[in-house]
């Protein structure tokens, strides 16, 4: 079997609600979803989900191979772009590639991934999560109801903005969650992205804990912080979740040698091959690993066949459009079928015909850091927290520290 082609395919994923985070909001709730197929001249064709940017860059480290040398091609195809660096979209097309490298190798031998790589069971243990940034809290109840009946018992919310505003939510969800599970109390993690500097971050967690236990905080500070990940891990009770927008093996190193982290996260959309080699590092320093949500969650293949796997976030209850996925939840877990692969079923007509356009929000979406991010700490003006005709609210003020 030799890769010929690929072709790419763009769908888009319906929440049905806004989504965002600190930094930034998409108010349609239509977000893009690439697509990448990997062409053999067997008749298999391999799905990977993530980047099109970069894709022409490294396929010819893949061309006319066999598609079986899955973490041989993804060596090659780091390799391929030795000079001018894997960070970036570069490492996203380096991830796509390695999704579809690893659908094709199971799909050959007729396999779901999860048993190809070796777990022991297709019940993944997965936690509550939604982009909840924008919604008030009547929206947001709402959809944590819809996990919470799926069983889930652990949840992260999106804050970092104003402390009382975060103390509500966190309660209210809280009890909501308690409420499905007659009494019992749920993990709750807070995200940050990124958003607070060191002293801003401890003294953010420091009036939370006070009001509400959490699980992790998740990015307090800028990825690469490996001093100020540290003082944050010393300086709260909350365990430190980071790494999803880590690129490369080598920047979790100083993370971890320097115990600035406490749970090792991988971002879906980097791949099959870059989530196992993280996760074996951190399994070697007794870390746990706990891949962020994408969807139609790839990585819950991978994550049931590593030993310190602790859970997998999930995003939303619903898949993008034009792709069925083998998985279902229970119990607050996701369920991995028998299809070969990753069980991922693309209909290119239905995705061709959808006509639509969805996106990350462009200036004002989640991947744009906003101006006042990390310079926070002495807010001379009030907090902007400015409702929007639809009631999703601005997110680029200044908390009450």
């Amino acid at each position: 079997m030799r890769i010929t082609g690929y072709r790419t395919l763009s769908t888009l994923h319906r929440w049905g609600r806004p989504i965002g985070d600190v930094n930034g909001y998409v108010e349609s709730g239509k977000t893009v979803v690439p697509v990448v197929l990997l062409e053999t001249d067997s008749g298999l064709t391999g799905v990977g989900l993530g980047s099109h940017t970069g894709l022409d860059t490294v396929f010819p480290a893949l061309e006319g191979e066999d598609p079986r040398a899955t973490t041989a091609l993804y060596d090659r195809m780091l390799a391929w772009v030795f000079k001018s660096g894997h960070g970036g979209v570069t490492f996203g097309a380096i991830g796509a590639f390695d999704m579809a490298l690893w659908d094709l190798k199971a799909k050959a031998a007729g396999q779901p991934l999860w048993r190809l790589l070796g777990a022991r069971d297709h019940v993944v243990p997965g936690y509550a999560s939604g982009l909840d940034g924008p919604l008030d809290d009547e929206r947001l109840l709402q959809v944590q109801q819809e996990f919470a009946d799926r069983g889930f018992r652990a949840v992260k919310l999106k804050g970092g903005l104003d402390i009382a505003t975060d103390i509500r939510r966190l309660e209210a969800v809280r009890d909501l969650y308690a409420d499905a599970a007659g009494g019992r109390v749920p993990s709750l993690m807070l995200d940050a992205n990124e958003s607070w500097s060191r002293k801003e971050a401890i003294r953010y967690l420091h009036r939370i804990e006070q009001r509400v236990p959490l699980a992790w905080v998740e990015e307090p500070v800028r990825r690469w912080d490996v001093e100020g990940h540290a003082h944050v891990v010393r300086a709260v009770d909350a365990a430190v979740a980071t790494g999803e927008n880590l690129t490369g093996l080598e920047q979790f190193r100083p993370l971890i040698q320097h115990a600035a982290v406490d749970i090792v996260q991988t971002g879906s959309v980097w791949g099959i091959t870059h989530f196992l080699r993280v996760a074996a590092l951190a399994h070697a320093f007794e870390l746990p690993v706990s891949p962020v949500g994408y969807n139609a969650n790839p990585l819950a293949h991978a994550a049931a066949a590593v030993p310190n796997h602790l859970a997998t976030e999930v995003q939303d209850l619903g898949f993008p459009e034009g792709i069925r996925a083998d998985q279902h939840f229970e119990d607050g877990h996701l369920v991995l079928g028998e299809a070969p692969g990753l069980g991922l079923e693309v209909d290119e007509a239905a995705i061709a015909g959808l006509g639509e356009q969805a996106d990350w929000g462009l200036g004002t979406g989640p991947h744009v850091r906003p101006h006042r991010a990390g310079r926070r700490l002495i807010s001379p003006e009030p907090h902007l927290f400015a409702p929007l005709a639809n009631g999703v609210a601005t997110t680029d003020g200044s908390p009450t520290l």
